[in-house]
């Protein structure tokens, strides 16, 4: 280490830099180091707010010195020093030559050994490793070595009963007009987009159209001649409007329709969560011409023998989306009877840095059920627009079914992620390389184990469940479609810096040191 990495104040004429014919302290190979053995230590925890703890760290004396002196008889036997033979050189020479190169190495040592043994010792459940400068830590000339660190944890609580839990199933018998609804959305992706001659906006049409954004009497936002496609539900990145299609019903070329906009929890700086007003001007009609439903379409395209095998995989697909808002659905209730009496504070900042992790696990969770990538891409964009409060909703289950997965002892072993890459493969037609290659690419396979185990747990509770059936009322009906069938919008209803849940957190900048100034008085 040189001088000017050496911490300020720390002397250096104890410890001159060793010359070039000295050989430099090297980590052992495993098979030479010395055997571990249990640290004198006292530890302090306590409590500085939601799922945050100081930990304080003093281990004793002895164990310091003890290592420092294994290492500095070796050195004594080992080390090259200009003037001694081979081995000769004396010891207290030895020791101030070397005396930081030991330093450091016993530092390192005995900080990954005292981090191992706490957490062994105490039941901390920290939510990621420690955040300690190991290059700011010393090893003092007399007395223990101290150090101490703030780190974020799982939330403490107990787990009520979760056997045998009280769940309504919601159950739909889905009829022929949702069947060729399906249809045409599957089918609109592969037709043939087209003028709407005097005609007026209706459900899947594209309208042409100017969006002027206004707070009261304010324009904040203008979108000049975008494509909007007339679904249930239309997000932009930063807003969501709801019953999109009934707003815009009947418009024709000339007409503005006005509507609310409901901005997200990432909207730019002073609009987040906010309501305005969406003006939308309509400039042009559009429709889309889908395509003949040839038993050669059905077969190159949509791979289905014919015209008719088509409504039975649109079914399928149907029935595949209830049992995934039927999953959903008994989470909710799980999560609603299992934390009722918790009171459970969720930091923000540690929020914002695990939404990237709760993205990974919901898309997981949604591969594992088969949804299209298409639904993924819709329901993620649904979770960005409440970041917060999904983020948050997401990590309580995973702490609850992270911590019943852990008294049951269920675990993910090799085996079975390799199962369930072949079923995600299999889902999406993809070979089970490219599958693991992706996820180990976009650091998801840990996202895949936390969603296997939760899957476990989730399977235990539902299968003890005493369920009641309940049909799908129109409200839900309503809020199931309009997840589905919504229409997205890469443009953002408000100018200004939007907040990027995907973006790592920003990394805290050094606070510069005081100027000395020695011809100031005080």
């Amino acid at each position: 280490m040189t001088d000017e990495n050496r911490p300020e104040g720390q002397p250096t004429e104890e410890t001159p830099a060793a010359p070039e014919s000295a050989t430099a302290v090297a980590t052992p190979p495993d098979d030479q180091k010395p055997e571990s053995t249990k640290l004198n230590q006292t530890v302090e925890i306590r409590d500085t707010g939601p799922c945050k703890k100081h930990i304080k760290v003093v281990i004793d004396r002895k164990d310091i010195e003890g290592r420092m002196n294994e290492l500095f008889k070796k050195l004594v036997h080992e080390s090259n020093v200009t003037g001694f033979r081979p081995g000769k050189a004396p010891k207290k020479l030895v020791e101030k030559r070397f005396y930081r190169d030991v330093s450091d190495q016993v530092k390192r040592e005995v900080l990954l050994a005292s981090l191992d043994q706490l957490g062994n010792e105490h039941d901390v459940a920290p939510l990621a490793p420690p955040e300690i400068d190991i290059d700011k830590l010393e090893i003092p000339k007399e007395g223990p070595m101290t150090y101490e660190f703030e780190v974020e944890v799982r939330p403490e609580f107990d787990l009520p009963p979760y056997r045998g839990l009280k769940l309504k199933k919601p159950t739909k018998t889905f009829s022929a007009a949702d069947i060729a609804d399906t249809r045409r959305h599957v089918l609109s992706r592969y037709g043939q987009v087209v003028p709407k001659e005097g005609g007026a906006v209706e459900l899947g049409d594209i309208v042409v159209a100017d969006v002027t954004i206004r707070s009261n009497d304010t324009v904040v936002g203008f979108i000049p001649e975008t494509q909007l496609k007339v679904e249930r539900r239309l997000a932009f990145k930063d807003g969501i409007i709801d019953k999109f299609d009934e707003h815009m019903k009947g418009a024709k070329v000339g007409e503005t329709r006005v509507m609310d906009c409901q901005l997200s929890s990432t909207a730019a700086q002073g609009w987040a969560n906010r309501t305005v007003k969406a003006h939308i001007h309509v400039k042009d009609i559009k429709t889309v011409r889908p395509p003949e439903l040839t038993e050669e379409f059905c077969q190159k395209t949509l791979g289905v023998n014919s015209p008719e095998l088509l409504d039975e995989v649109v079914r399928a697909m149907l029935e595949r989306n209830l049992e995934h808002a039927q999953r959903r659905g008994a989470r909710v209730q799980i999560m609603q009877q299992l934390t009722s009496n918790a009171k459970w504070e969720l930091p923000k900042d540690l929020l914002m840095r695990n939404y990237r992790r709760v993205r990974s696990r919901r898309i997981m969770e949604m591969k594992g059920d088969g949804v299209s990538e298409e639904q993924i891409a819709k329901q993620i964009r649904l979770l960005e627009q409440d970041l917060l409060n999904s983020t948050s909703v997401a990590m309580k289950e995973y702490f609850v079914l992270q911590k019943i997965a852990e008294v049951e002892k269920f675990d993910v072993t090799e085996e079975d992620i390799n199962d369930e890459i072949d079923r995600v493969a299999e889902e999406s037609g993809e070979s089970p390389r490219r599958v693991r290659a992706r996820l180990e690419k976009e650091d998801m396979i840990e996202a895949l184990m936390a969603d296997m185990l939760e899957r476990k747990a989730l399977d235990l509770i539902l299968d003890s469940a005493d369920w009641v059936e309940e049909p799908i009322d129109q409200q839900q009906q309503e809020e199931a479609v309009a997840a589905s069938e919504m229409a997205t919008v890469e443009a953002q209803a408000v100018p200004g810096e939007m907040l990027d849940p995907t973006a790592p957190p920003p990394r805290p900048k050094p606070r510069p040191s005081p100027r000395k100034d020695s011809n100031r008085k005080g």
